[in-house]
């Protein structure tokens, strides 16, 4: 599908032909393929996500890890078709393929993915006080989501949302039902959201930095529910975060995203246990760890993330990365590396042969973590 221009205020996308493992495996409910979702700006062309491939089954978790500033939630609004909304003066151009059990939602019309979001995919965004309306209260909310999908009156969908409010742990929820968001605690709020999210059973469930802003206690309720809740729905979940802490307790595959682009992907234990890219290394020096005495300061990752619009040539990490020199010929500075599989489910773009990531990894990285 493809929105003119001139006579359209939403996102431009553009149609792509078919190539080479571009066909969705049969295992996979969610296969995303060479997404690319670009802003046009006054000061130039912002690539937020640039390439992004990943699959997802029914039943699993994929973690998404990164920086602020990394493509992530772009990622997560692509999928929901969510850039297609509103009258953006800087229409985002998307192309590649979002297919979810079958069927590609960026060619698909806006008005049929409309009908799939909270019925077949539902998103927990990071700041539930923004994303839920102050004007109504919670279960009014709820009812709605409710309703949209499912031909039934106002009493069976309110007795509905308190079902769900108790499900994910409100206190009292036959009177909480009639509160409004600003009358919930953070933790609360947020519970609130995932009830809403999976009112009518989503198969897909993209969480967005869910325990931003939790304290830990909260945090662990949260991550505890939204486990209990896949197990008993049988969803697919996707969790974006910045933690790896949070991605180590949930994912079943992680994907490290820097610079709109994925840099490493494998099992949660391939990614913690045998990283392959420096900047996973960064991203694990920089984790406390609880299970070992910490004698020295945690090791940050240098420099700033890279500009969406003036992303660096060559490896876009290269300009942070200690080890951007070990190939030889300034490869890293000028050509840009290709996700490639390393071995069974992982896989890593980076310049450097395994046989010197795996001799830095062992000798320098693992020794201080």
């Amino acid at each position: 599908m493809t929105d003119n221009p001139s006579t359209s205020g939403g996102p431009v996308f553009v149609p792509e032909q078919a190539g080479p493992g571009s066909r969705v495996p049969a295992t996979s409910f969610l296969s995303v393929r060479d997404l690319q979702v670009h802003f046009p700006t006054d000061d130039g062309l912002v690539k937020s996500v640039d390439g992004l491939s990943f699959d997802l089954e029914r039943g699993k978790t994929l973690g998404i890890v990164g920086e602020s500033g990394s493509g992530k939630s772009v990622t997560s609004l692509a999928i929901m078709g969510l850039h297609r909304t509103g009258q953006s003066r800087s229409r985002p151009h998307i192309s590649g393929e979002v297919v979810l059990d079958g069927e590609d939602l960026v060619r698909a019309d806006a008005d049929h993915v409309r009908t799939l979001r909270g019925r077949k995919m539902a998103m927990v965004f990071q700041d539930p006080l923004s994303a839920m309306h102050p004007y109504y209260s919670v279960g009014k909310q709820i009812v709605e989501a409710y309703r949209t999908h499912n031909d039934v009156d106002k009493k069976t969908a309110r007795t509905r949302a308190v079902e769900m409010l108790d499900r994910v742990g409100i206190p009292e929820p036959h009177r909480r039902v009639d509160s409004y968001p600003h009358e919930f605690s953070g933790g609360m709020r947020q519970r609130a959201m995932i009830a809403m999210a999976l009112v009518n059973n989503p198969e897909l469930l993209i969480a967005d930095e869910p325990t931003t802003a939790l304290d830990v206690t909260v945090q662990a309720q949260i991550l505890d529910l939204i486990r209990d809740l896949q197990k008993e729905f049988g969803s697919a979940v996707i969790m974006i975060t910045h933690d790896l802490g949070v991605v180590a307790e949930m994912a079943d595959d992680i994907l490290v995203m820097y610079g709109g682009r994925c840099v490493e992907r494998g099992t949660a234990e391939k990614v913690f246990y045998e990283p392959r890219h420096p900047y996973t290394w960064g991203l694990l020096g920089s984790m406390p760890r609880i299970d070992r005495d910490q004698t020295e300061r945690l090791i940050p990752v240098k420099g700033s993330p890279p500009s969406l619009i003036n992303i660096p040539s060559g490896c876009a990490f290269n300009p942070r990365c200690p080890y951007a020199d070990v190939p030889k010929g300034g490869i890293t500075r000028t050509q840009r590396p290709e996700l490639t599989q390393d071995d069974s489910r992982h896989w890593s773009a980076c310049h450097m042969s395994q046989e010197e990531r795996t001799r830095i990894w062992t000798e320098e990285i693992a020794p201080k973590l």
